[in-house]
């Protein structure tokens, strides 16, 4: 994220009083050893080689956003704009030589283990919920024996739609959906595979008499869709008189075969979610807007370990590193996200050296300023989902609040595929295979382009599969290497399987320290491409920051 970022709703909470010290309040859920724990690791990374060649991974997260995302930072990619206290760099773990302890795991050890799953008992039962529903001391922040966060309630028991079915035979609401992951190492070449799910709320599951209706659901999800990627998008054909509302956008109601995306309320031009959330709607209680998700949207992101079997394929890992959760607790409109961006700016100005408030703690997650309420479950050292702590909900802040990158604080849906399948698909019914390298407006690759900027596929530069099978000996990619890819990104984000096993046992051994505070990449090797210190607005190296569109 922006290391500047402070939202208006902390702003408030500080001039509340209601927001600790970022550095210690126990009654926000714990001690923070890393004050700027928001500033991913990626971001110190050392963008000039030894020969003082630039390399800009920056550009992925750090660019000019669209509105109403008011976090421009481009800037971003050609300076270390930190805070005082985070120029000494606090991810420890990145230079620590996990080798020898790497070495000592078996693989057959590391697949038992990563085959076995910590969210699903034998009998199909969700085991975190098991543990909830009595919840454990330390993990009952105000005591009430009550726990008041997410409880796991998805099944990953997927229809052919994508939705998830409860055993009983009820949906829960869950949708799983694909997307073209962001270029950079949250992929399964840098050790993670994940899924993102979404659900709306009931409303918007129900016909205008609240009964529950599958068709009903599809059509505002297409509709959320087209709010967010600005673009149509294709339904199942739809009886717009019974619903109500011209989805085509053609001036009459007929038979619908896709959202026209037409939200421009200054011309006249509006859109209209269906059914019970319609009335709603049309109430007040449901309000709509271009790039921004529902109130009471809910997302949740499990990340993985590399399954991987003997031939070499890869695969999702049952086992789960997190599970994250994130729910809109809040609705902020474009005027209130603008002045939370232009007092962030102000902040930067006055007080450079500032760093992020937030409020939450690992019961209830950490609200993230935009509307949003993030919480997150991690292994224990046996393996098991526990409760994230505070400082370690405060990491994930760094990619779901103030990035350039961002829609409405998510990463993901914007990225949704619109093939094979509607793109409404887990990933366990079909991988990233055969998934091609996305198009930017100038025609280019997304990957390829990534990799012509980086001259690597991460941004520490450390994955030496990706460098040898994409870079030639002049630094620059390999085209016939970038032809493949532009079919099947596979070719760049599957690691071989000796590299998916040994990127296993080396988050196995970070599970082991339970020292997430102090980095969750499972580097191989210590990190050679990353600084240890940083001056204060120190240039990258990178003249041009890099365009989004």
């Amino acid at each position: 994220m922006s290391p500047r970022f402070v939202s208006s709703l902390v702003f408030a909470l500080t001039a509340a009083g209601l927001a600790g010290p970022a550095f210690g309040d126990s009654s926000l859920g714990g001690f923070l050893h890393n004050r700027t724990a928001y500033i991913p690791p990626q971001c110190y990374t050392k963008t000039l080689d030894d020969v003082g060649r630039a390399h800009n991974p920056c550009f992925t997260c750090h660019l000019r956003a669209r509105r109403p995302n008011f976090i421009n930072d481009p800037d971003l990619q050609l300076s270390y704009a930190f805070p005082g206290p985070a120029l000494s760099n606090p991810w420890s773990n990145l230079f620590e030589d996990r080798r020898g302890r790497v070495a000592a795991i078996g693989d057959e050890e590391i697949l038992s283990y990563i085959r076995t799953s910590n969210y699903q008992a034998p009998d199909g039962s969700l085991i975190l919920a098991g543990r909830l529903a009595d919840v454990p001391p330390g993990w009952d922040v105000d005591g009430d024996g009550i726990w008041g966060g997410y409880t796991p309630d998805c099944h990953f028991r997927f229809d052919d739609a994508g939705f998830d079915i409860a055993p009983d035979g009820t949906p829960t609401g869950w949708r799983a959906f694909a997307y073209t992951p962001l270029p950079g190492s949250f992929s399964p070449a840098s050790g993670s595979t994940d899924d993102v799910l979404i659900r709306l709320p009931e409303a918007y599951r129900q016909n205008a008499s609240g009964e529950p209706d599958q068709a009903i659901y599809e059509i505002n999800l297409a509709i959320v869709e087209a709010l967010i990627a600005r673009r149509d998008v294709s339904i199942a054909p739809a009886d717009e008189k019974g619903l109500g509302v011209d989805l085509d956008r053609n001036g009459s109601l007929g038979t619908a075969e896709k959202v026209v995306f037409d939200w421009a309320p200054l011309k006249g031009h509006d859109m209209s979610y269906v059914g019970r959330a319609r009335t709603l709607q049309e109430e007040g209680k449901a309000p709509l807007a271009a790039g921004l998700f529902p109130l009471g949207t809910e997302f949740l992101h499990t990340v993985r370990y590399v399954d991987v079997d003997d031939a070499g394929e890869v695969r999702m890992a049952a086992r789960l590193k997190e599970l994250r959760y994130m729910r809109k607790t809040a609705w902020q409109t474009y005027a209130d996200l603008e002045d939370g961006a232009l007092e962030e700016i102000k902040e930067d100005h006055d007080f450079p050296d500032r760093v992020s408030l937030f409020d939450g703690n690992r019961e209830v997650g950490i609200a993230n300023g935009t509307g949003w309420r993030l919480q997150g479950f991690i292994e224990d050292r046996d393996g098991a989902l526990r409760p994230q702590s505070f400082e370690e909900t405060v990491f994930c802040i760094g990619c779901h609040g103030g990035i350039g990158v961002n829609d409405d604080s998510t990463l993901a849906f914007a990225r949704k595929l619109e093939k094979p399948f509607g793109g409404w698909f887990h990933w366990s019914r079909h991988g990233l295979r055969g998934i091609p390298d996305p198009k930017r407006p100038d025609g280019s690759g997304e990957y390829a382009r990534y990799l012509a900027e980086n001259g690597a596929g991460d941004e520490f530069r450390d994955n030496a599969e990706i460098i040898q099978a994409f870079i030639g000996e002049d630094g620059k990619p390999d085209e016939a290497a970038l032809a493949a890819m532009a079919e099947d990104l596979a070719t760049i984000l599957y690691p071989s399987r000796a590299r998916a096993l040994a990127l296993n046992k080396a988050y196995r051994t970070i599970v082991m320290d339970q020292d997430f505070v102090k980095g969750r990449d499972p580097n191989l090797a210590p990190a050679v491409n990353v600084h240890r210190e940083v001056e204060i607005d120190e240039e990258t190296g990178i003249k041009e920051a890099v365009a989004r569109w």
